[in-house]
């Protein structure tokens, strides 16, 4: 259809991370040349033009990317564009890119419109065909605000990589998390009805201790518990995790390849880890073009699907998933 065909795409990032976007498309060997960008905002322009199919390709530092329809002045022009599908609004607004509330949840293989203001009279209209591991939120913005009792903003992360990747979880679930002090994921997957070991050191806070336990021989079946490991990462053993670990994630603040060494090693003493996330800490953002080394190690653990995103709620950090 002529309407699913355009001569550009664009992409909403987070504010800053424009050049690393311009990078990272680079270093995949795309054969898109970089064109109009604002903050939080870039267009690419290619030979052959653009079709839906050209949005499959996985940028680590677009949240979202449209086909773009145009620019107009005025947002009712914009939405005229997108007329006849679910729409979404984004807007630059107060140093972040925003999303704003749309139509409703979008479904797999359903055509989304995306309107995004970038200034009084400056308005973009895109589409994008939803999927799997594809934020179900507008501009990749959940709007998730942190519970008034975490003891730390990785609640926030947690929560933004689930709704952005759309992980599901049971209570049958035993997660393992390096670097889990003072306890914002803990907190996220306890309230999720998910057990975890922590590992880590550092004293954790009064929130998630109330549901700690001694040992694993202790660990209730009614309930979601927390049992503290408190070692660096590198010295827990397998007799600490015990049986039946099914998630690695990670928080730790090391570089990509100390935690990458020690998913692996967890890997090994726990095989029935079924899924990673990690958080990937970054000395600049302009080192997501180093994902394919990422992914290759992630690949020789067993995991085929792999996915790396920077999230609203990221800054130089990355969301790393991958799962059996």
């Amino acid at each position: 259809m002529r309407e699913l065909q355009s001569e550009y795409v664009f992409a909403l990032c987070n504010p800053g991370s424009e050049k690393a976007l311009k990078l990272e498309a680079e270093a995949m060997s795309l054969g898109w040349r970089s064109g109009y960008q604002r903050r939080g905002f870039v267009t690419f322009k290619g030979d052959a033009g653009f079709c839906m199919d050209s949005l499959k390709v996985e940028l680590a530092c677009a949240r979202r990317l449209c086909l773009s329809l145009g620019k107009t002045t005025t947002r009712e022009d914009a939405e005229r564009l997108v007329a006849g599908h679910k729409t979404h609004h984004a807007r630059y607004f107060e140093r972040r890119m925003q999303g704003i509330a749309g139509d409703g949840q979008p479904e797999s293989g359903e055509i989304i419109g995306t309107v995004v203001e970038l200034g009084a009279n400056e308005f973009w209209a895109g589409l994008h065909l939803h999927a799997p591991f594809l934020s179900p939120d507008p501009a990749g913005d959940s709007g998730v605000v942190m519970v008034a009792d975490s003891p730390s903003r990785a609640w926030l992360k947690l929560e933004e990589a689930v709704r952005f990747f759309g992980l599901e979880f049971t209570r049958k679930d035993i997660v393992v998390e390096l670097g889990c002090a003072p306890g914002g994921v803990v907190l996220a997957l306890l309230q999720r009805g998910v057990s975890v070991i922590g590992v880590d050191p550092a004293q954790m806070a009064a929130v998630v201790l109330s549901s700690s336990i001694e040992n694993r021989q202790d660990a209730p079946s009614d309930r979601p518990w927390f049992y503290h490991c408190r070692k660096p990462a590198a010295l827990a053993s397998k007799r600490d995790l015990g049986q039946g670990v099914t998630w690695f994630m990670s928080d730790m603040n090391q570089s990509p390849d100390v935690v990458l060494k020690e998913c692996a090693r967890f890997k090994a003493m726990a095989p029935s880890i079924r899924g990673v996330l990690i958080t990937l800490k970054l000395t600049g953002i302009e080192q997501v073009t180093d994902k394919e080394s990422w992914f290759t190690k992630l690949r020789n653990l067993g995991f085929q699907t792999i996915r790396v995103q920077q999230l609203s709620v990221h800054h130089k950090e990355l969301a790393l998933l991958a799962m059996r």
